[in-house]
């Protein structure tokens, strides 16, 4: 028997061998998919001696999606042996049915736990330094976001600065605003409890943030910064306010659509010296294609019944549920023009009011501002890579012959982003959001000098062609 063992695993050794030989020499296509004119790249293993990346990682979080599940965050937290948790949220999730879930179910299990509910909805960095203090003041040993993006990106923050004590705020933000270190200690466990359908952040390493010094956001972006555990309840979605949906919607849309069109990691240059180095958005690879596709399909399906139908359960299900494969999906591969152009806009537009946000303070929302240039960046982006593009567009429903120009793929896929906001009667463009062509200028400063999350765009992007893609933003259906 043994020997029959040792023989086997022999042959499978080798059988193992012969088959990476193969991936690694060809490009590989999915026979059901035989028709896709874009080949799955898998870069040689062993030629590590070109400029070029050569690898890609997949780090996620862990994902628990499901009716009700918000009510087990208690013996999560439990079977961490934490001491003192701190939920981290804002004045109006601590009013509703998940936070009461969370509450409820810390206090069941005799968990200890203290609340923090002063975030800003799209945060600053005074706002970011208030939730830091707070946690650095208490003895803290784990972390809970319960709300949107702005709270799951303020405990990041939190969680992370609390471990490193010693940090200063502007150590780990990436250039050109902050040193983008390497924290010496790893964010403290944090668990993620999305209550919109839309930013991803439960499944990302990325804490968004305004720096209004200086005209534009910035962010965190580390491996380390993804939450420890995704609780994902279709129960906290079901009473969105309308243009939350809508607009937590589109950044969905963006998230999908940049992260699938990104520069391919194998293109992507400098080759990281360590592991280490490698940087958290890597370019466009099959496992983030995967997960980009999908969630593109599901918003093809779904999101204009989550949007005119609030009683649609199953529409808003699966909203939800594109918005964390989205996340995984640009998690890993990353964002670029659609993001990279929003961070001045809304840092910049301080004359809008939408009537489902906090009107206290006039803010243009995250999904808002990244779908106000989309029809220009891919209009701008398609001739970088159409094939990909025509993908992305027949994900949407867009009915396009195998021999489409790259005009003919641009003018579909655009379509399919003006058909949605024309549909849900968003703000118009730039010129909708209080800007006239007198501010595009400064925009265009603020954008080109934080461009760092383009790096992955897939076409080169200078002043003029940003300039350019401002001007048409100013009016779009």
């Amino acid at each position: 028997l043994q020997v029959a063992e040792m023989a086997c695993t022999h042959h499978t050794q080798n059988a193992a061998r012969a088959l990476l030989s193969r991936v690694c020499a060809t490009p590989a296509v999915c026979p059901h998919h035989a028709h896709d004119p874009t080949p799955i790249r898998v870069a040689k293993l062993s030629d590590n001696s070109t400029p070029t990346e050569y690898a890609f990682e997949m780090i996620q979080s862990t994902l628990r999606f499901g009716r009700g599940v918000t009510a087990e965050v208690g013996y999560d937290i439990r079977n961490l042996g934490a001491k003192h948790t701190i939920v981290v949220t804002d004045v109006n999730v601590a009013k509703t049915r998940a936070f009461k879930q969370v509450a409820d179910s810390l206090t069941r299990l005799g968990q200890k736990f203290t609340v923090f509910e002063d975030v800003q909805v799209e945060p600053t960095d005074k706002s970011m330094k208030r939730a830091i203090d707070f946690a650095r003041s208490g003895r803290f040993d784990s972390f809970i976001a319960v709300g949107g993006g702005s709270v799951m990106d303020t405990a990041k923050a939190a969680a992370l600065y609390t471990s490193n004590p010693q940090a200063e705020f502007l150590d780990f933000i990436v250039p050109p605003f902050g040193r983008a270190k390497v924290p010496d200690r790893p964010m403290l466990p944090l668990i993620a409890i999305p209550t919109t359908s839309g930013t991803g952040s439960e499944t990302t390493g990325v804490s968004v943030m305004d720096l209004p010094e200086h005209n534009c956001k910035t962010a965190i972006r580390l491996r380390c910064l993804k939450p420890m555990l995704a609780i994902v309840d279709p129960l906290n979605v079901l009473s969105l306010p309308r243009n939350v949906a809508i607009y937590s919607g589109f950044d969905v849309l963006c998230h999908a659509l940049e992260s699938y069109t990104a520069l391919p990691f194998h293109q992507r240059v400098p080759r990281p010296a360590t592991p280490q180095d490698r940087p958290l958005y890597q370019g466009s690879n099959p496992i983030s294609d995967v997960w980009s596709l999908e969630a593109l399909r599901i918003m093809e399906k779904y999101f204009r019944r989550a949007i005119f139908d609030p009683t649609d359960e199953e529409a808003k299900t699966h909203m939800l549920m594109a918005s964390s494969f989205a996340g995984v999906g640009f998690g890993n591969a990353g964002v670029h023009l659609c993001h990279g152009l929003s961070y001045p806009i809304s840092s910049q537009g301080k004359k809008y009011t939408d009537p489902d946000y906090p009107q206290e303070n006039k803010l243009i929302p995250h999904g808002l501002s990244v779908v106000t240039t989309a029809v220009a960046d891919f209009e701008f982006t398609t001739a970088a890579c159409p094939d990909r593009h025509a993908n992305a567009a027949k994900a949407l429903g867009a009915d396009l012959p195998l021999s489409s120009s790259n005009e003919y793929i641009s003018r579909h896929l655009c379509d399919r982003i003006r058909g949605f906001m024309s549909d849900f009667a968003v703000p118009n463009g730039l010129g909708a959001l209080g800007f006239c062509s007198s501010d595009l200028p400064k925009l265009t400063d603020a954008a080109v000098s934080a461009f760092t999350a383009t790096s992955i765009a897939p076409r080169k992007t200078d002043r003029d062609a940003v300039a350019a893609i401002y001007e048409k933003s100013m009016k779009i259906y």
